[in-house]
């Protein structure tokens, strides 16, 4: 490979966070550019081709999807579909030689993600999970002062994630295309939080879904849960997910007081603070990191930050909760 060369990525669905946030960051990454598009709307791919000067023969439908792999101008396909669509369109695409970024929560099932790690590693290529967060300095911040123990041993964490959602016809709210409603949405970034900051993993969750106010709307999901991760050393990591409530914390405290990022999870204008004062770092395109990282990644091939293995330890944590959640009882978690 020409390591002068950037990479071509293919954005397989053109939805709002393709639209809004990943083809703007595409534009901004040193390494990669925006080389075909996957969708099965007409009109949005004459918008897509005009805006961003994409040459006919890079447009693609799911049909011919797999044309793909006669097409060199692709390196990447970027997976940015609903859930339930992630393992099918990672395997296609491993097939058609690509190598590829799937949006998260990486599948349905722990064994969907073991056919999308299979297939890429079949193919020779590498895959890579859209956590965003491990790219932005705050975030990063928070895996430094815990792991580090700057401020001594984390006693206990807190982190919670939500925001109010107004379509009840949205498909995050249908089970068959999510997987379950706001823990695998958002609140994965909560159990990413615990992990990195604290770098352990846990081994067993209690959980407790939360009250619905709109039972129609949430009828198939669930409207926000609570969970209790603990940790190998004794704390407890409390997390919340919802979709009826606006928060946005990651908090770690100490025996010399609290760090924190508060809004912790957005896509800009992050803060956060430490015992000492306030944390300042420049905001970041958190997706023209994440996405350089993994050019990276396949330029000098070297391990993949956040690889499709952490994919499904998080999916591994999502099945625990919800068990933890029917049952009402203390579930324990098998790391591999």
């Amino acid at each position: 490979m020409n390591n002068n060369r950037k990479l071509g990525i293919a954005l397989v669905g053109l939805g709002n966070y393709a639209t809004g946030q990943l083809a703007p960051a595409i534009q901004d990454s040193n390494y990669c550019y925006l080389a075909a598009i996957v969708t099965g709307t007409p009109s949005k791919a004459e918008i897509w081709k005009s805006k961003y000067q994409i040459p006919e023969k890079n447009i693609y439908s799911y049909e011919n999807f797999d044309m793909i792999k006669d097409n060199p101008d692709i390196d990447i396909v970027y997976i940015v579909l609903p859930n339930f669509l992630h393992a099918a369109y990672t395997i296609r695409a491993a097939k058609a030689s690509k190598h590829v970024i799937c949006e998260k929560p990486m599948a349905m099932t722990i064994e969907e993600c073991d056919k999308m790690i299979k297939a890429c590693k079949d193919a020779g290529k590498m895959l890579s999970i859209g956590y965003r967060l491990h790219f932005e300095p705050y975030n990063l911040e928070m895996a430094r002062l815990g792991q580090q123990e700057i401020y001594g041993k984390i006693n206990n964490m807190n982190a919670g994630f939500g925001f109010t959602t107004e379509d009840p016809n949205q498909w995050r709210l249908k089970k068959a295309l999510s997987g379950g409603g706001p823990l695998v949405d958002i609140g994965i970034y909560c159990i990413q939080g615990f992990c990195y900051t604290t770098g352990m993993l846990p081994i067993a969750v209690n959980a407790q879904e939360g009250i619905k106010i709109d039972n129609e709307k949430f009828k198939e999901v669930e409207a926000s849960i609570s969970f209790q991760l603990e940790m190998p050393n004794g704390i407890i990591c409390e997390g919340k997910a919802s979709y009826e409530q606006e928060m946005n914390y990651l908090i770690a405290e100490t025996n010399k007081g609290i760090f924190k990022i508060d809004p912790a999870y957005n896509f800009s204008d992050l803060a956060g603070n430490n015992p000492e004062g306030k944390m300042n770092f420049t905001q970041v395109n958190q997706q023209a990191n994440q996405i350089d990282a993994f050019a990276l990644s396949i330029k000098n091939n070297t391990a993949v930050i956040v690889s499709g293995e952490m994919g499904k330890r998080d999916v591994t944590y999502i099945d625990a909760i919800y068990k933890a959640m029917h049952t009402g009882k203390r579930v324990e978690i098998k790391n591999v």
